[in-house]
């Protein structure tokens, strides 16, 4: 049975978390996520990149739009050994359609909806609603985790600019 915790809020009411708090220095789990409904993408897929993976419940919330922005604005300035993920549990479908009326070109959305195997290697899976909960992870070119942010209630922002110094330290 895999690890539960009830260390966050959604609008101020807890919500339970399954899967490891992941810390800095751990080696970066696998995961399966999906580029589009055939098409799968792994860790192992950007393989020697610095890999800057941005949680986010929906691509078609407030936050989650600020947030997947955010990094896409950073895109260009971080250089070719960086990729930045953005994972949530929406149909690639869905991601491709809001990442085409958003103009998003310099994230690559990864969705893990189809068993949610990212959530819970991550520990990000929310039990109650079966969708991943907001955090950023950078991981370096070996796999390691070298920064990591759970937010403390899900609708705050993640904090931008220690996540983009995590990466820029690693250029």
């Amino acid at each position: 049975m895999a690890q539960e915790r009830q260390t966050a809020t959604f609008k101020g009411n807890p919500i339970t978390l399954v899967g490891p708090e992941l810390k800095v220095g751990d080696t970066a789990p696998d995961f399966t996520l999906n580029k589009n409904l055939v098409e799968t993408a792994s860790l192992q897929d950007y393989a020697g990149k610095i890999k800057l993976i941005s949680v986010v419940p929906s691509l078609d919330t407030g936050v989650c739009d600020a947030q997947t922005r955010r990094f896409n604005q950073e895109a260009d300035s971080l250089g070719d050994n960086v990729v930045i993920l953005t994972v949530s549990a929406d149909l690639p479908f869905a991601q491709a359609r809001w990442c085409g009326a958003s103009g998003i070109e310099g994230v690559i959305t990864l969705s893990d909806y189809k068993d949610n195997s990212f959530g819970k290697a991550y520990g990000v899976l929310i039990k109650e609603f079966a969708i991943d909960y907001r955090a950023i992870f950078v991981v370096d070119a070996d796999n390691k985790i070298r920064y990591v942010e759970y937010l403390n209630e899900m609708t705050e922002h993640p904090d931008y600019d220690k996540a983009l110094a995590a990466v820029k330290e690693l250029i």
